[in-house]
Formats: structure tokens, C-alpha cells, sequence
């Protein structure tokens, strides 16, 4: 059992961290107070890591350092509860913390064991027996006409329903770099790890996974397991209420003037 720090007052408390289903604000896991950032390294980054693992997210090692690992988990999570991605944990990821929105499925009816991609939120997940067992924030193609390596081409991730037809274990350096355990689905379209995973749209075309997570995706991307690359719209923004219409002023009548005394004879 781990166990956190936490002041109240002038009393320090030792609270259990322990990994399990979702409990009330005041149970177990204590709620973060502060803003805390990349590269930070303290309790609060501890306790921002047992949130996320806790969700099914994956921080790398719970040891209190906010590094690159801590960072795509943040993202992930910040992408799925509709926030956009930050170099640090704000109030409004805090408070989602303890509600998180789940995930949910792009493609209705599509087998239990899948792999799903969004384009737009840029977001991977690993479908098995219709639950995600692995989400995460991916870097796409750049949507822009590139020359690299003698090579000359538009930055496109594919949309559409494919399925894995190979993989190569470790490093492999193909004509435009080098991918980390890809597994192809669409000619020379991976996904892979990538030392490079931006929240921008970045690669060539491929799918660019976070390092921790490129070997863990790669062994649940079997030969045949289905792809699914779709770009979902944007969600509609809510319009203001609009007041209601005044009602028209009624004229009023016209004061009428009395008539004159006649002048006496």
C-alpha cells in the first residue's frame, strides 16, 4: 500500500493510495489543491499519478516526477473529458479527476477487439471485449504537402476501416524514419512508437504512439486485428439564449383638446 502526504492545518496525515474503483472526493485518494506542471517533481505529481492510473490511464511509474510519461496521460485524459491539452493539471482537470467522462466508442457494431483512431481529438484506443484497455494521445499526419528523404508526398493518416498486415519487432527505419514496434494497416501507414509525439498533427501519415505505451499497443495489435481511422465533427457549440422579444409599446391615445369657451356677447 502506498501512502500520501497531506497537511491539514498544522496536522500531517498519511492517506492510503491504493488502486481500486471509483470513490467519493473524500475517500482514500486526496484531491489535488494546486496547479502543478511539466517537469515538476513533488507529492501533488504522486497524487495526480494515482488519479490517472486509478482511471485506467497510464502515467509511467507513480513516483511524484511530472515527466514525458505523465504528460501524454495528462493530455490523454484532458482530450477524453473535452478539455484541451495542457502543459499542466489546471483546476478544471483537477475537478474531472474525481468525474471523469468515459470513453466512448467511434464505430457502432464493430467487433469487441479493435483498434479505434480519432483524428480530430487525435486519440488511440485499444477496444478488447468491447473495453478499452489502453487510451491514449497520438500525433497524426500534418495534413500538409512535404519533400523528406528524396521523398515527396501529402502528410494524410487515412480515414476508413482497415486491418493490421504486419509488424516488426523494435526499431525499424523505413524511407522517411524510424518507428518504434509498428504494426501497418494501410501499405506503409503504422502505428508506432515515436520519440517525438507533439499534441499538434506532426507525422507523415503514420500514427506516432508514446514510447511507454508502443509495446503494449504493439502486442495487442495482432495481424488481422481491425483499424478504425475516422474524423468525427466537430461538436456543435451551444448558441446563447436569445432574449425574449419585447412586446410592441401600444401608442397612447392622443389627449384631446377641450373645446373653446365662446366669447361672450
Amino acid at each position: 500500500m502506498r501512502l500520501a502526504l497531506a497537511v491539514t492545518g498544522s496536522a500531517t496525515l498519511l492517506l492510503p493510495l491504493v488502486p481500486g474503483p471509483a470513490v467519493a472526493r473524500d475517500e482514500l485518494l486526496p484531491a489535488l489543491t494546486r496547479t502543478v506542471r511539466y517537469k515538476d517533481y513533488n507529492q501533488d505529481v504522486q497524487i495526480l499519478q494515482e488519479h490517472l492510473r486509478r482511471w485506467g490511464y497510464s502515467p509511467g511509474p507513480v513516483n511524484g516526477h511530472y515527466g514525458d510519461e505523465t504528460r501524454a496521460a495528462v493530455w490523454t485524459f484532458q482530450k477524453v473529458n473535452g478539455l484541451r491539452p495542457r502543459m499542466y493539471v489546471d483546476e478544471r482537470t483537477r475537478d474531472a479527476l474525481f468525474a471523469p467522462v468515459r470513453v466512448r466508442p467511434l464505430v457502432k457494431g464493430a467487433p469487441g477487439r479493435r483498434i479505434e483512431i480519432d483524428l480530430r481529438r487525435r486519440l488511440l484506443v485499444v477496444w478488447k471485449r468491447h473495453r478499452p484497455v489502453v487510451v491514449t494521445h497520438v500525433s497524426t499526419g500534418a495534413d500538409t504537402h512535404y519533400c523528406d528523404h528524396g521523398l515527396c508526398g501529402y502528410a494524410r493518416t487515412p480515414v476508413g476501416n482497415f486491418r493490421v498486415t504486419r509488424r516488426i519487432k523494435g526499431w525499424h527505419t523505413g524511407r522517411l524514419g524510424a518507428m518504434y514496434y509498428p504494426a501497418f494497416f494501410h501499405g506503409g501507414v503504422a502505428l508506432h512508437g515515436s520519440l517525438s509525439v507533439p499534441r499538434r498533427k506532426a507525422s507523415h501519415g503514420c500514427v506516432r504512439i508514446p514510447m511507454h505505451l508502443a509495446r503494449k499497443i504493439y502486442r495487442q495489435a495482432k495481424v488481422g486485428t481491425p483499424v478504425y481511422v475516422r474524423k468525427p465533427a466537430k461538436p456543435a457549440k451551444a448558441s446563447k439564449p436569445t432574449r425574449p422579444a419585447e412586446k410592441p409599446r401600444t401608442a397612447k391615445p392622443a389627449k384631446t383638446s377641450k373645446p373653446a369657451r365662446s366669447a361672450r356677447s
